[in-house]
């Protein structure tokens, strides 16, 4: 959808949300729920503290539990990173919320976070970009030479 000259703008949190960006909000508040539920039973556990040392330690109790920390880790940086460049390239709003996300509530929540704020900024961008030309107005093709353009042999 793109604006009408001389129209203005509408601000990109005014904009309805797609369904598309409602998921990924809607993951995101999951992404921040579910795991902390679990952090928060992790402290109870422990004595009423986050002891990490203790986390780091269950998070590779065993070879299942490795495998699940070592894929979340490089899955994570490896997402981060695209997320930095991504973000810059789209000059978008939001990333260092995103990065203080990953690490004080969860990359489950952050990851959906960013792809929600990239989605909004392609919509915004998509609103700025005008509209193709009218092919009634565009230059039609002649037959033959063009009469104003002299002859060069």
């Amino acid at each position: 959808m793109t604006v009408p000259p001389g129209a203005p703008a509408q601000e990109s949190w005014l904009a309805k949300p797609s369904p598309l960006q409602l998921l990924y909000l809607a993951l995101a508040i999951a992404g921040a729920v579910l795991p902390w539920l679990a952090n928060l039973d992790y402290i109870r556990a422990s004595g009423g503290s986050f002891d990490i040392a203790g986390f780091i330690a269950q998070a590779n109790a065993n070879p299942a539990a490795s495998s699940l920390s070592r894929d979340l880790g490089i899955g994570a940086t490896a997402v981060v990173a695209w997320m930095i460049v991504e973000a810059r390239r789209l000059k978008m709003r939001g990333l260092p919320w995103v990065l203080l996300c990953c690490v004080s509530v969860a990359f489950a929540c952050a990851a959906p976070l960013f792809l929600y704020l990239r989605e909004r900024r392609l919509a915004e961008l998509a609103r700025q970009t005008p509209e193709p030309t009218n092919q009634a107005s565009a230059p039609t093709v002649r037959d033959g030479p063009d009469p104003s353009v002299p002859h060069q042999p």
